[in-house]
């Protein structure tokens, strides 16, 4: 088992369910459409690096989430400068644009999102690539986490190092936060969920298990009433916490299943 992988039970068959109503096809292209537009955009205008305002990339973002019918609502703010290192629950490929409209970071990503079409341009421009498969190069890794932020830099990462459906989670991996204790600089802890309009917990835009992502962007695109709640932690400062094994603790995001559901793979597990 990887450091940076960890396996995680949550497949599209066991875990995604049905949203009920969709919204109409013609519209699902159209949202489709628009979110290609806005990353293709972003691959023309990434060359420009540092160039763009930090709340123009933050809106852009917003805007990608909104274009595939999300609605976004977001509570607290991260510190708007500075080095930074956020920590988020790992769900969906939209998670990438919603930690980036909390604060443009470098992104640690697996070396796999290159191969992503037209968003892997987008991403490389920014990422802190990592080798899942390889655990002498998780030193290399830390270390290069930790000269960003003691450049100033935010950098973002997704610690349980795989996705889950949102109604279960992974355990927060210690290793990057090893780079926020050598850096000296706060961790920013993120809660993602998603809801439909009448706040009951979807797993529609979860990307999970051997799903494609052509497959869950139209699940999303195709889906009616998407919420995506982010909540913005209260920062945790440097000097708080004496080893990274109590900071990850401290930074994981404490919750339970919703009411009457119980995950099949840990049915699986106890029968």
């Amino acid at each position: 088992m990887s450091v940076w992988l960890p396996s995680a039970p949550c497949t599209p068959g066991a875990c995604v369910e049905p949203t009920g109503s969709g919204t109409a096809v013609p519209r699902a292209v159209l949202r489709l459409a628009a979110v290609m537009v806005l990353v293709l955009a972003g691959v023309v205008l990434s060359p420009l690096g540092g160039l763009i305002p930090a709340e123009s990339v933050r809106r852009w973002c917003r805007w990608i989430v909104r274009a595939a019918g999300v609605r976004v609502r977001v509570t607290g703010a991260a510190a708007p400068t500075g080095g930074l290192l956020l920590v988020a629950n790992h769900i969906s490929w939209l998670d990438i644009p919603l930690l980036a409209a909390v604060r443009p970071a470098r992104m640690v990503a697996k070396t796999e999102i290159r191969q992503w079409p037209v968003a892997g341009a987008v991403v490389a421009r920014a990422a802190l690539f990592i080798d899942r498969d390889r655990l002498r190069a998780l030193p290399d890794t830390v270390a290069r986490i930790a000269r960003g932020l003691r450049g100033g830099q935010a950098v973002a990462v997704f610690p349980e190092g795989s996705t889950w459906c949102g109604r279960a989670q992974g355990t927060f991996r210690r290793a990057v936060f090893q780079a926020a204790l050598d850096a000296g600089v706060p961790v920013q802890p993120v809660r993602l969920r998603y809801r439909l309009d009448g706040g009951t917990a979807s797993t529609a835009p979860a990307f999970v298990g051997e799903d494609t992502l052509l497959a869950s962007v139209w699940r999303v695109v195709s889906a009616r009433g998407l919420v995506a709640e982010v909540e913005v932690r209260d920062v945790i400062p440097p000097g708080s916490h004496a080893d990274r094994r109590s900071l990850a603790l401290a930074a994981q995001p404490a919750t339970s299943p919703e009411p009457g559901w119980i995950h099949s793979a840990l049915v699986a597990q106890v029968m």
